[in-house]
């Protein structure tokens, strides 16, 4: 198991274990090898396996799954959730929350809905928030090592990934805990993922072996292919929540990923109603980007918005760039007179500058 020899002797110290599984295959391997690992360093304390289930958008099989496991490893499984809602729910409240914004101009453009690889809270609030809680909560006192299976090759974005590193949400005075991520199949590239379940007979999760996908996360995850969502809209246990999503693209007229929607992978499994208004909202995204495109680079959000006040004629174009981004996503608005949208940024202007007084 890659993992650097000056951190073994911390390791063996560490009092609790719990190792975070999805289901899926790297999961599986990282909580059968750092169970192997850690009887050899000595390892005395605690171990459980930690599950944060992501409600409708997750494969029907990853909880059984992760059940299989822990009783082929002897473990409890501790299985948490995301206290209000599931991901669709987190969803379905950010767009709420971002037509409200769009509507009170606090933000310039609609905001989509969705998570993406640049704003992953997804990730954050339903796993990695849940877990650390749970942890704090049920190990009081003690010096955590959170175990999870992410590997480099696997997404782009983790070739900088780091083997250990301090986990914050860990850490609690009240508590009296503190902790770190461990990441021990880090190196491993799927080769040697497959060939050790292989070597160990333990089975892959469905949507392997009958669907083909590469990964096991959501069943429309925003970071897998446009091959692997077709393929879980393939499961029927998969086939509601699509339609949900589907609906969620019609609603807000923003794709799932950019220039790719979810409803143009499976029409076949819309209602002649849903697969008809689909066709309109992708004219109506357009109609959305057109308006959005007339807006001023200087005028538009970076931190510290607003950095500036328009002009008259500015606050005419964003007054008529606002209807009609109403219009094309079906939302009422204010503020689209030139008038009110000064005045509204006056009141923007004086809420920060107060702001920065308090």
């Amino acid at each position: 198991m890659p993992s650097p020899k000056r951190l073994s002797e911390h390791y063996k110290r560490m009092r609790r274990s719990p190792i975070g599984v999805s289901g899926g295959k790297d999961s599986a391997v990282t909580a059968l090898r750092t169970m192997e690992y850690l009887d050899a360093l000595g390892h005395s304390g605690p171990r459980i396996l930690i599950h944060s289930h992501l409600g409708r958008v997750e494969w029907q099989q990853s909880l059984p799954m992760c059940r299989q496991l822990a009783d082929r490893v002897g473990l409890e499984l501790v299985v948490v959730r995301r206290e209000s809602g599931d991901l669709l729910d987190r969803w379905r409240q950010r767009w709420t929350s971002n037509v409200e914004r769009y509507a009170a101009l606090s933000s310039v453009r609609l905001i989509m809905p969705w998570s993406s690889a640049g704003l992953r809270f997804c990730t954050s609030e339903l796993k990695i928030a849940p877990i650390c809680r749970e942890l704090v909560r049920r190990f009081p006192g003690r010096r955590i090592l959170s175990v999870s299976g992410i590997r480099r090759d696997e997404i782009p974005g983790r070739a900088q990934a780091e083997v250990s590193r301090i986990q914050p949400r860990l850490g609690s005075s009240r508590q009296r805990t503190s902790g770190l991520d461990w990441h021990p199949i880090l190196a491993w590239t799927l080769r040697d993922v497959l060939c050790y379940l292989d070597r160990r007979r333990f089975p892959l999760h469905e949507a392997y072996t009958r669907y083909l996908v590469s990964r096991v996360s959501c069943a429309y995850c925003v970071l897998s292919s446009q091959r692997d969502r077709s393929a879980a809209a393939q499961c029927a246990s998969n086939q509601s929540v699509y339609r949900e999503l589907v609906a969620l693209e019609v609603l807000s007229t923003f794709s799932f990923r950019a220039d790719r929607w979810l409803g143009d992978i499976a029409p076949a499994l819309l209602d002649g109603d849903l697969r008809e208004r689909f066709e309109l909202t992708k004219l109506r995204a357009k109609q959305r980007q057109a308006a959005e495109a007339r807006i001023p680079a200087h005028l538009l959000y970076q931190a510290g918005w607003p950095q500036c006040s328009p002009s008259w004629s500015e606050a005419r174009l964003l007054s008529e760039v606002r209807l009609e981004v109403a219009a094309a996503a079906a939302i009422d608005v204010g503020f689209t007179q030139p008038e009110t949208v000064m005045a509204r940024y006056e009141e923007l202007f004086r809420a920060r500058s107060q702001s920065r007084r308090g």
